[in-house]
């Protein structure tokens, strides 16, 4: 079958993080006309082993689940699982590597390297990528080095592009919570102001993110939510704030960290309140291998990936496999759609053929 009826078969079975029984069914069915081993290294997991007799093993990637979003579109092919949607682009990914399987099995010539391909589940929710990681399938089978994909709106039709170095952030969802005590607002001076010193907190947080980092070190740290009081006449015993951080380094996750539970304790210095920060652990950075982006430019020649000027300040989980190998992530351009996540996110089957061929073009690289 065509990498385009992959995706479409793909398309009308959405499933969500780690329950993927119809996904990984098809996948295991597609698999089975090749001469490859077929087996699971973590919970709803599933890997395809291509074994060509050599000591060293590359590794293709490609996340399985789907968002819970209603699709809107009209495709003969649209979802037959009310309140799910392959929104992201991952029955594309997951179309591409399948192809790639075929490719593996009509090729002629002897493979320069074992080939492991990962379908992996819960990019979307708690990273299903550390777990594959964890069950030590890499070790196992010698990966020396990983790629992957993502269907990137935004970017021309069928265009590759990728970046040494930061490609995509490291996430971490932050909440910072404030106690205080209530009190009539005609006594305020009986209460600890929770609501006032939460903003107060707020304000000191954004003023360090801005002033206490170089101007080129890329970051967000923004709140969206706030939580806060019972009545409008009391003050406020409890504040909750709730945001988001990205940032490319370990090194910069790790200051703003610190730099918030500092000024939170300033805060209960002087207001008497209680501070407390939360952090995530989030993904950490999808940082591409320096010396392995440029042997693939090296390799490609004049159908090298274009390079992005700046990194992107989304994050995905293929970071765990780059912490353990060295990798690099790539984007297929979009063009000009609907972003991910949206429900009637859409794009043109044909760029995934631009895909197929990265791919193939990357199994002789030495």
């Amino acid at each position: 079958m065509s990498v385009i009826q992959y995706r479409r078969d793909l398309h009308q079975i959405p499933e969500l993080d780690r329950d993927l029984p119809e996904t990984v069914e098809y996948l295991k069915r597609v698999l089975s006309r090749h001469r490859c081993r077929v087996f699971s290294p973590a919970d709803g997991a599933l890997c395809a082993w291509f074994d060509a007799g050599k000591p060293d093993t590359v590794a293709f990637r490609a996340d399985m689940d789907a968002l819970p979003v209603e699709e809107t579109g009209a495709a003969p092919f649209r979802s037959r699982h009310p309140g799910r949607m392959h929104a992201c682009g991952h029955d594309g990914h997951m179309a591409m590597v399948l192809a790639l399987a075929d490719v593996l099995e009509e090729r002629t010539e002897p493979l320069k390297q074992n080939v492991l391909l990962i379908f992996q589940p819960a990019e979307e929710t708690t990273g299903g990528a550390k777990d594959i990681c964890d069950s030590g399938v890499l070790e196992d089978y010698h990966v020396r080095r990983i790629f992957g994909i993502h269907l990137w709106p935004g970017l021309p039709a069928g265009s590759v592009w990728t970046r040494p170095g930061a490609l995509m952030a490291k996430n971490s969802e932050v909440d910072l919570v404030v106690t205080g005590r209530s009190a009539h607002i005609t006594r305020a001076d009986e209460g600890r102001d929770a609501l006032w010193w939460g903003t107060e907190w707020l304000r000191r947080v954004y003023a360090a993110v801005e002033e206490e980092l170089p101007p080129p070190q890329l970051r967000v740290l923004r709140f969206g939510q706030m939580e806060s009081g019972t009545v409008r006449n009391a003050i406020s015993a409890r504040t909750v704030i709730r945001g988001s951080m990205r940032v490319f380094s370990m090194d910069t996750f790790h200051f703003l960290c610190r730099r918030v539970r500092e000024l939170g304790e300033d805060i209960t210095r002087e207001s008497g309140c209680g501070t407390e920060a939360r952090f995530s652990a989030g993904y950490p950075p999808v940082w591409n291998d320096e010396g392995l982006v440029e042997a693939v430019c090296r390799h490609l020649g004049e159908r090298a990936p274009s390079m992005l000027e700046t990194p992107s300040l989304t994050a995905e989980d293929f970071s765990f496999y780059q912490q353990r190998v060295p990798g690099v992530f790539f984007f297929l351009g979009a063009g000009d759609v609907p972003p991910l996540h949206a429900a009637d996110f859409h794009f043109d089957e044909n760029i995934l053929e631009q895909g197929v061929v990265l791919y193939r073009e990357l199994l002789d690289l030495l």
